[in-house]
């Protein structure tokens, strides 16, 4: 059985890269993780990456020590080639080919998603909103360790 890679992270201080051969991938320090990272600042389940639409996505699976994508955190982002990935306190860049039909659509799916979400949400000071529970919540503002 083959797999075809959708792209690779690749360590910032140098080592082996990470081939994506799966549209869902598991980060974390389990042994039952699709990329496994055994360092003590990487949760259990850490994050999780998508290949959706020619496109790769990340989200912190509530770990501790966060996700930021080019030095901020975020809770899920679409991820651009080259961007910096950083998990937990290790650094990665993200290499992979745009669908040649998506190239000019990925000003439009940067706008929706910036568009998706407050402010306090994308500078990682709250978390984001339940759609299903609605209303306003003070406990979504409260600064996090």
């Amino acid at each position: 059985m083959s797999f075809q890679a959708n792209g690779e992270l690749l360590p910032s201080g140098g080592g082996d890269n990470i081939p994506l051969i799966r549209e869902k991938l598991s980060i974390g320090r389990r042994d039952s993780c699709d990329v496994c990272l055994r360092f003590p600042n990487i949760s259990s389940v850490h994050a999780e990456m998508n290949f959706r639409n020619g496109y790769w996505y990340i989200r912190d699976c509530s770990s501790t020590n966060g996700v930021k994508v080019n030095g901020v955190r975020v809770q899920e982002k679409m991820l651009h080639p080259k961007d910096r990935v950083t998990i937990g306190k290790r650094d990665y860049f993200i290499r992979y080919d745009l669908p040649s039909d998506q190239m000019g659509r990925l000003d439009e799916v940067q706008e929706d998603e910036i568009m998706s979400q407050s402010l306090l949400e994308r500078a990682g000071l709250a978390k984001p909103k339940d759609k299903k529970r609605g209303g306003f919540d003070p406990a979504d503002y409260l600064l996090e360790e």
